[in-house]
């Protein structure tokens, strides 16, 4: 059980370096290296086992749907030139995440369950069932903290500590609809719902980037379009795609990221399991069968390789 859980590289021109929960960015004068690890998280945690192929997965899912969205909300993207290599811009990045919410899913829906019916500064209406859609999508922020866990934040609070100036913002929340929109749209071609999802945005010279991934199974839910309405209907459990079932796995066996509570034990069976659900939504998104790298028993060389694309 192979993976790519870390990389340490030195480059000559390297400015530095930072290791976030799944990726690990290599700084340099103008430019960023972003490389795509199989490390995963859950409840801002970082899990104790690597998922094979998941960073491909998700540097490749992200890279098509980065060109896709290309003409609507312009990206920090300057070359992809390997399945888990992203070169882009070096942007200054903004302390918030834009998340936007079409359904009431996810972590919205265990707020809503448990009587709250503002959610960052947003009113929600009674009577709503778990997954049902919102009159019109939602936009509930985040902060972006560098340790621990991103909090709830409304519009107002932002505005009111400065995090994002209001013209600023506006942009951002502007650029999250025309992203929600289109992603939509893509979803649907697919036969998914684009459910919920988070835009992070930075800027370089004046103008606003949509930075890091989109439209992934780590950002992002989609529900299978075929079957919704009944489904929704009799009370069932939506079919999705997104990581939800890694959460709600993690929640079924005693672990939300709070304090003194253990990760469960992950056994090849688990890990295996969670990688080919992967693949289910890389090929299920894109519409193409996935090729993973041949790495599973030579991560040196699949670290040459990576190093050999950056620099």
């Amino acid at each position: 059980m192979q993976a790519l859980k870390e990389t340490n590289f030195h480059f000559p021109e390297q400015t530095g370096f930072y290791r976030g929960k799944v990726r690990d960015v290599y700084y340099f004068k103008d430019k960023l290296a972003l490389v795509a690890t199989d490390r995963i998280s859950a409840f801002d945690v970082v899990l104790p086992r690597a998922i094979p192929y998941k960073g491909q997965v998700l540097n490749q899912i992200a890279a098509t749907f980065l060109e896709a969205t290309a003409h609507v909300v312009p990206n920090w993207v300057l070359s992809q030139p390997a399945p888990n290599v992203t070169i882009g811009r070096q942007c200054e990045t903004f302390k918030v995440e834009m998340v936007i919410r079409g359904y009431l899913a996810g972590h919205a829906w265990r707020e809503y369950s448990a009587g709250k019916r503002t959610l960052c500064g947003v009113t929600l209406p009674d009577g709503l069932r778990e997954n049902d859609p919102f009159p019109e999508p939602i936009i509930t922020p985040t902060t972006k903290a560098s340790e621990g866990h991103d909090e709830d934040i409304s519009r107002e609070e932002i505005l009111r500590q400065g995090i994002v100036s209001e013209q600023d913002y506006l942009q951002l929340e502007a650029y999250t609809r025309a992203l929600f929109q289109k992603g939509t749209e893509l979803a649907a071609e697919r036969g998914l719902i684009l459910v919920d999802t988070k835009y992070e945005f930075g800027k370089a010279d004046g103008q606003i980037y949509v930075i890091d991934e989109i439209h992934t199974p780590d950002s992002s839910r989609f529900f299978y379009s075929e079957g919704y309405e009944e489904r929704q209907a009799n009370g069932q459990p939506q079919r999705q795609l997104s990581k939800e079932f890694v959460r709600q796995w993690l929640i079924e066996n005693g672990f939300q990221g709070k304090d003194g509570q253990q990760v469960p034990e992950m056994t090849d069976a688990k890990i295996t399991e969670i990688s080919q659900r992967y693949i289910e939504l890389y090929e299920q998104l894109l519409g193409k069968q996935f090729v993973p790298q041949d790495y599973a028993s030579q991560p040196d060389t699949l670290q040459e390789s990576i190093a050999a694309n950056i620099f």
